[in-house]
């Protein structure tokens, strides 16, 4: 039953970005496509968020001289013809999170779709080396080789602690919760929480190449984004894989759901 409604959310966070991206043209701005996916997910019964959404036009998609936290958010950064974009948004719906991400191209773009492409090789790599029981940290350090041998930059690597993933959870339903710094309150909690239990039993919530990431994967869901960049272009998918303690590897690890806008691009490409 939680697996369905964690599913639920995140095919509603999928559903809000395909619409999201339908409607952007040139001239909208960062902070407009930001209030456009708000506005769609609180019409569609969202009240709560593990962070509120964000949008990336142009070359903030591969976070070109992002330095501190302040640059992610939303700017006025005006959308144009050509130029690749990345919607991401946390909703909490019913007290279960998702945390996707979304990337496009308002036009054309030969090089954005091989970015796309090849982000395929990294949902193959994770699911299999999780599988696997590899360290966390090792797995970090081969989706980077893989994105050296492609020829791409690590760009999740500009997120706070590096993270390419993090544990998502339950959340007490409230009908009003705070955020701070764009992440909600309750959300905060649950991986402080986390944090602090895991640090006593040697595991983070987490997934990053620092040390304290170097344990195999901790049964529970983890939101993951291998990002890649290019020359001033990003590309990423961010989507929920599953790890429990099963010894059976099929039941081990598993995305949480393969009909998503990613997956079924590489479907369409592979039959076309």
């Amino acid at each position: 039953m939680e697996l369905r409604s964690f599913r639920q959310v995140q095919r509603l966070a999928y559903e809000c970005a395909e619409a999201v991206a339908a409607q952007l043209k040139p001239g909208v701005t960062e902070r407009e496509a930001a209030r456009m996916q708000r506005r769609w997910l609180r019409e569609h019964g969202v009240r709560d968020w593990f962070h509120l959404p964000f949008a990336w036009f142009g070359d903030r998609t591969a976070f070109v001289n992002f330095r501190i936290p302040l640059q992610f958010f939303p700017t006025d950064r005006r959308l144009e013809a050509g130029m690749p974009f990345i919607l991401d948004m946390a909703p909490v719906y019913k007290g279960f999170t998702a945390d996707i991400g979304y990337s496009g191209c308002l036009g054309p773009s030969p090089l954005h779709d091989r970015l796309m492409a090849d982000l395929e090789a990294h949902r193959e790599l994770i699911l299999r080396e999780v599988r696997e029981r590899r360290p966390l940290r090792e797995i970090y350090e081969d989706v980077d080789r893989l994105m050296v041998r492609q020829g791409y930059a690590n760009r999740h690597r500009a997120y706070p602690f590096g993270v390419i993933a993090h544990k998502v959870h339950r959340v007490k339903e409230r009908r009003w919760s705070p955020h701070v710094f764009g992440f909600g309150t309750q959300s905060l909690k649950g991986l402080a929480s986390d944090a602090l239990h895991g640090h006593r039993d040697g595991w983070s919530p987490l997934w990053s190449p620092y040390r304290f990431s170097d344990h195999p994967p901790q049964p529970g869901l983890w939101a993951v984004e291998p990002h890649l960049g290019f020359r001033g272009t990003g590309a990423k998918f961010e989507e929920i894989l599953v790890v429990t303690d099963s010894r059976d590897p099929a039941e081990s690890a598993f995305w949480l759901d393969d009909d998503l806008p990613h997956v079924r691009r590489w479907a369409e490409e592979k039959c076309g």
